[in-house]
């Protein structure tokens, strides 16, 4: 029994020596990536605002909006966001961002609820509806042990349009309130 393993260990070793130019090839191309990651390093992470707070029944909710252009750096503000403890320690940091592709004349855009179910595809309908580009808007919430129910989605969804108004994404929060389907609900109250 004890040759054989000897054998095996001998086999093992002539197939090390096989593997050699396998791992050269793979080394070169992890050099390639390499320098496509050199590249990434060279961009630098947009600039981050961060805005007002909005709290109800002890849940805190707080806007930051970044401009980004690829999904590369939609990865580098999450990560940079990340980085703050207290924003990485929220129950939900709930993002979407649009980013318009001019050759191809459409959009790149995406989002994620981070466990707040329905909360991203919301936010996302948003930033569609006020028809902004280039943006990324994260809200992060801070979960104060009472149920919000339909609001925290009203509370999501104004830090947002808060802080696109903010930074000049998008007009003053009456002019839009008056452009959109609100509009309708007041005429009609005038008319009864």
């Amino acid at each position: 029994e004890q040759p054989e393993k000897v054998k095996m260990t001998t086999e093992e070793e002539e197939d090390d020596d096989e593997d050699v130019p396998d791992f050269q090839t793979l080394k070169l191309n992890t050099d390639t990536v390499h320098l496509f990651m050199d590249h990434a390093d060279d961009e630098e992470v947009p600039p981050i605002e961060h805005g007002g707070t909005i709290t109800d029944r002890r849940s805190t909710f707080q806007p930051h909006l970044a401009p980004v252009v690829t999904p590369r750096q939609v990865k580098m503000v999450l990560d940079k966001l990340y980085e703050n403890k207290k924003i990485a320690s929220a129950t939900h940091n709930i993002y979407a961002y649009r980013i318009y592709c001019e050759d191809k004349q459409s959009f790149l855009q995406d989002c994620d609820d981070d466990g707040e179910t329905a909360a991203g595809g919301r936010l996302l309908h948003l930033l569609q509806i006020l028809d902004v580009r280039n943006v990324m808007v994260v809200v992060s919430r801070w979960y104060g042990g009472i149920l919000l129910g339909p609001d925290r989605f009203k509370h999501i969804n104004n830090c947002a349009r808060n802080i696109l108004v903010q930074e000049g994404y998008t007009s003053s929060v009456d002019e839009s309130g008056r452009s959109g389907t609100k509009s309708k609900k007041p005429k009609n109250k005038k008319t009864k």
